[in-house]
């Protein structure tokens, strides 16, 4: 059985086929990074044009990696929500001509569960199944969300953001230093060159569900604390750099970075693992969770991944490996096989929802 999965939610414009729900034929990725990199964020309307840009030939590379035709497919997936309406509608409606032209099954998926079934899929792969009822953390630049989730991919939503997601805090704080975006994979990089208890963050006791998140704060501390410092040379020197290189080494980062920053970034990283880390195993007890998945860009985070070993969970934690924990096709193809089994198929006048929710 193989599915083709498109996804399209942001800024990249993603293919694969996966077959039997756990083998990846092949994943396509054509990324906007140097589209939107010089205005600090991703642009809609510019993500959308680049998206219609791209979506025929990274389908058919995807086709043409997995040694695929069309007619060879069991359905089509493609991302319905949530995400930037202007880009769903390009991966949504090509997926649906798609189906049309070739009387496939069109299979709707959302883009948080895609994020979920990454880890599925890969550690059925590798012999270490799932077991349910499993606690879900998924962070990234749009979402930070807890979920439990039980047999048979029902979902409960534990806790989520209440204004800033923790990968939108990264690249906000990252902008706001001068090293631009995207940004959290610059400080996860300079982060170990600092000292992570050097500037002491604190975060405001939550009212209401204590499992919900908030990073808004942390983000203004740091501009209080920058404002203090007075660094605004310093910080027009990183912009100089990133205008003269888009993607400048870590060696000429280091060289732009005095160490009181070093510190700042170490301790900035530092503080949203412990915010992530805390909740999420207060969620894995208060359900008696038997794995905790965690998944999302911020999932590639080595200092996430590395805290997350020492947290001390009371069951296994698993993370995608990199390349599955960024927007991918991968998982919108590997979240679409138990809709297949369930004969699950979508309309092909079904509308893209851009605040798409998983409960």
């Amino acid at each position: 059985m193989r599915i083709l999965g498109i996804e399209s939610s942001c800024d990249e414009t993603a293919a694969s086929v996966v077959e039997d729900g756990e083998t990846v034929l092949s994943s396509v990725v054509a990324s906007q990074m140097s589209t939107h990199g010089k205005y600090g964020g991703v642009v809609p309307e510019l993500a959308s044009r680049e998206h219609l840009r791209a979506i025929v030939p990274v389908v058919r590379e995807a086709l043409e990696q997995a040694g695929t035709r069309l007619q060879d497919l069991d359905a089509i997936a493609a991302t319905v929500g949530p995400g930037l309406v202007g880009s769903l509608l390009v991966g949504l409606t090509y997926a649906k001509s798609l189906c049309f032209a070739r009387g496939l099954p069109l299979i709707a998926v959302n883009h948080i569960e895609g994020h979920i079934h990454a880890v599925v899929m890969e550690s059925k792969r590798a012999g270490t199944p799932v077991e349910f009822p499993a606690m879900a953390l998924v962070v990234s630049g749009g979402h930070t969300h807890l979920f439990e989730v039980r047999e048979g991919f029902e979902y409960r939503l534990l806790g989520k953001t209440r204004d800033d997601a923790a990968g939108e805090a990264f690249d906000k704080v990252a902008k706001l230093l001068g090293f631009g975006y995207p940004g959290g994979p610059i400080i996860d990089r300079l982060a170990p060159h600092g000292d992570q208890s050097a500037v002491r963050f604190t975060f405001a006791k939550m009212k209401g569900n204590a499992l919900d998140f908030s990073f808004s704060g942390l983000k203004t501390a740091v501009l209080r604390w920058v404002e203090a410092q007075d660094m605004e040379s310093e910080i027009e020197t990183r912009r100089a750099v990133r205008r003269d290189k888009p993607a400048p080494s870590i060696e000429e980062w280091l060289a732009v970075t005095p160490q009181r920053t070093l510190d700042l970034l170490a301790s900035f990283q530092h503080a949203v693992i412990v915010e992530l880390l805390t909740r999420a195993r207060s969620a894995a007890e208060g359900m008696e969770a038997r794995t905790v998945i965690v998944s999302g860009g911020v999932a590639c985070n080595s200092g996430l991944r590395v805290a997350a070993t020492s947290a001390r969970f009371a069951c296994p934690v698993y993370f995608p490996s990199p390349g599955l924990s960024t927007d991918n096709a991968a998982m919108i193809a590997a979240a679409a096989f138990p809709k297949l089994a369930r004969r699950e198929f979508a309309s092909l006048d079904i509308a893209a929802e851009a605040n798409l929710t998983l409960t």
